[in-house]
């Protein structure tokens, strides 16, 4: 029967409806039909040739009758009798399942085998059944397979296993089959345990049997279990009014911010790979029969269902127990959307307005206790100046000390490798936690020619990609107050720095159809490795000069050297020296005003370098540990030793690349020579003695030791590879 739906109506795809539309009648006209099970009935009765492509027996009668009713005008009373008794043996088989939970399973394994438990699941599908789909299906068909082989074959396998075979080896054959039968038996029907466990959540949830749900939580039922068509116990309750329901589930910690899974029946239908028919008789019978079966319902949390079935106690439930009024679907909605004008509306007004303050509240006390500059040294090592003039800025942003009317603008200088990206990407992700959505990045490589500024804004009229919009620009639309990073603006055409004036001064861009994109509130990063040589000398400089004050002073602890090696650019090397690099690059006065701040970047000192070096180790340790459980240790002397593969012109990336070189090499060859033991502990030490000033002949290496469980150590044998034009090939 299933097959017989046209296929018109499997391939629909669901379209965005108002909040009017969700449910079947609005409340003023409950006159207006709603489209369900007797639409499509009528769909498949004007288009009665679909049965032509069924083969099976069960079609082809289905063909016959179709075409006796259609010659006598009974077709749609046909097909009405055929949906009643698809639910009436939906129905049945639910209650079959729903009686074998209640039973408690009380019979075991074997009464069932031997035929002592009257209620098992067989005799419930073939026995007692009567309305049940396999009767529905096989009760017409008397020469069916399965009566050739219940009935009929009275030389079958358990005969011939049971009364015939009475040797020994038959019996120990029978006996391993049955032991394997019982353990995937076994293994089966605990997972249909499982299964109706929920099954039953979700109906006591729909019928309000609040005693049910009370036992079933207290059996260790999780109160978020979700329908395998995506919604929730608490989203059942809510929408059909279970009030007692709601309660008992919102105390046994049910998220009222859960959002539902459940697309439209057709959407749902095409993803789940089921009968668009069977998702709508089983919305309706398990859900609800309110709404409408073309609407899209994902992400709708159960406040969203509360509000479409105006129903103002629940609202006042969830929203006492913690829902979210500002929570939005898949259609960018709010449950204020689907709100009536009255005393649900001005409600959720309201305590919108209260969850706005008291998150505004929240993230004010969370910057108080975690200051942004606690939060960016977590991943970023070093580049302390920096981190401060940036957090010092987007606090005043944030607690509304800044110009409305100008966005903030950055410039990040330095070498490669130190920083730069990563406190741009490490912003984004403070300001708007998702930094897919919040974190636009253009490489400025891509624009080094005049024309390609048509992809950063869109292409004007008449020229090919016209509709696709720019790249920046379709962005900025979606998010307008994104972090954009300008990556290496030092390489961008001319002409696209002048599309950027008017995007830093005024903080809104005209894209190539005419529309302005207003991005006030967007944060512009740029970064640039322009005047780095010279930053980078000025710094060292200024660190040589502070370590001779250092040790004028005497200082003998740590923390004191830290502090003098903190440094800054002094306002003087700025004017006389970046300035005019600055101007001589950009060659325009006007851009380099739009800018807010000009952040420097200096090199790592000893200190940052040795974090660097621990880091880089850490990540290697926990790769080792995971793909092949090895511990790996290693001394002090390691991190000095590998602090000398600081390159001043390549950053922190010169570090990585030392880390492999010498220590990940090492283990990947002595892995691949089976040195390594699973379960091993390695400890990285220092072959050879560390000198302040070493040549480059007589350096230090690293060794590889194994720890043996009574602390000794070994060294590793590690050879190194041949080289091939030394390997003697014979002949």
């Amino acid at each position: 029967m299933l097959s017989a739906v046209p296929k018109r109506l499997l391939m629909r795809r669901s379209r965005s409806l108002s909040p009017c539309r969700l449910l079947h009648t609005d409340p003023g006209q409950a006159n207006v039909r709603r489209p369900n099970v007797d639409d499509l009935q009528a769909s498949v009765r004007r288009n009665p040739g679909i049965f032509a492509s069924c083969a099976s027996r069960k079609c082809t009668l289905m063909r016959e009758r179709e075409e006796a009713c259609n010659n006598t005008g009974n077709l749609h009373a046909q097909y009405r009798q055929l949906a009643s008794r698809w639910r009436t043996s939906l129905e049945s088989r639910r209650s079959s399942w729903a009686a074998l939970v209640t039973a408690g399973h009380t019979g075991s394994y074997r009464e069932e085998r031997g035929g002592q438990n009257t209620g098992s699941y067989r005799e419930e599908r073939e026995g007692q059944n009567t309305g049940s789909y396999r009767e529905e299906r096989e009760g017409q068909n008397t020469g069916s397979y399965r009566e050739e082989r219940e009935g009929q074959n009275t030389g079958s396998y358990r005969e011939e296993r049971e009364g015939q075979n009475t040797g020994s080896r038959g019996w120990r054959g029978a006996a391993s089959a049955g032991v394997l039968s019982t353990g995937a038996l076994v293994f089966c029907f605990n997972k249909d345990n499982n299964k109706n466990t929920a099954e039953a959540l979700l109906n006591a949830a729909r019928s309000n049997n609040a005693e049910e749900m009370k036992r079933l939580l207290a059996d260790g039922v999780d109160p978020n279990t979700r329908h395998h068509l995506g919604w929730t116990a608490l989203m059942v309750a809510s929408m059909n009014g279970q009030h007692n329901v709601v309660k008992v589930l919102l105390e046994s910690g049910a998220d009222p911010n859960l959002g539902d899974d459940f697309s439209s029946v057709y959407g749902t239908a095409r993803d789940k790979g089921i009968h668009s028919l069977e998702v709508l008789v089983t919305r309706e019978d398990e859900f609800s029969n309110r709404l409408s079966a073309r609407a899209s319902f994902r992400g709708c949390t159960p406040l969203h269902y509360a509000v479409l079935a105006d129903d103002l106690r629940t609202v006042r439930m969830l929203l006492d127990a913690g829902a979210n009024p500002l929570q939005v679907n898949e259609l960018g909605h709010t449950p204020l959307s689907y709100a009536k004008e009255g005393e649900m509306h001005t409600l959720l007004k309201e305590r919108e307005e209260k969850f706005k303050e008291e998150q505004k509240q929240r993230e004010v006390e969370e910057r108080r206790r975690f200051p942004l500059e606690y939060r960016l040294k977590e991943h970023i090592i070093g580049q302390e100046g920096a981190i401060a003039t940036v957090a010092s800025a987007i606090r005043r942003k944030e607690n509304g000390w800044y110009d409305e009317e100008h966005p903030l603008v950055f410039l990040f200088l330095g070498s490669s490798g130190i920083g730069k990206t990563e406190l741009a990407k490490q912003v984004a992700r403070y300001i708007h936690k998702d930094i897919k959505k919040g974190f636009i990045r253009m490489d400025m490589s891509e624009f080094q020619e005049k024309h390609e500024v048509a992809k950063f804004i869109g292409s004007p009229p008449g020229y090919v990609g016209h509709e696709e919009g720019g790249q920046l620009t379709k962005l900025l639309k979606q998010c307008p107050n994104a972090v954009v990073l300008f990556d290496e603006v030092d390489k961008a055409h001319p002409d696209v720095l002048t599309i950027m004036l008017q995007l830093f001064d005024e903080g809104r861009l005209t894209d190539g159809k005419g529309k302005t994109i207003e991005c006030k509130d967007a944060i512009f990063i740029m970064t640039s490795n322009v005047a780095s040589d010279e930053i980078a000398q000025h710094a060292i400089q200024l660190r040589q000069e502070a370590q001779e004050q250092s040790r004028r002073r005497l200082a003998d602890s740590l923390d004191e050297v830290q502090q003098s090696e903190k440094i800054t650019i002094s306002k003087k090397f700025k004017e006389e020296v970046i300035r005019p690099i600055l101007k001589a690059q950009f060659r325009r006065d006007e851009f380099l005003g739009r800018i807010s701040e000009i952040v420097y970047f200096l090199p790592f000192c000893h200190s940052e370098l040795i974090q660097l070096v621990s880091k880089e180790l850490n990540y290697w340790a926990k790769k080792a540990k995971q793909r092949h459980d090895i511990t790996l240790l290693w001394e002090r002397g390691v991190l000095d030793l590998l602090t000398r593969g600081y390159n001043l012109h390549y950053g922190a990336r010169s570090i990585k690349h030392e880390v492999e070189r010498r220590v990940v090499n090492q283990l990947a060859a002595a892995y691949e020579q089976e040195l390594l033991p699973e379960g091993c502990t390695l400890r990285l030490t220092v072959d050879g003695e560390l000198r302040d000033e070493e040549e480059e002949q007589g350096s230090p290496s690293l060794r590889l030791e194994i720890v043996d469980k009574d602390s000794k150590t070994r060294k590793l044998e590690i050879r190194q590879p041949q080289n091939p034009e030394q390997v003697a090939y014979r002949r």
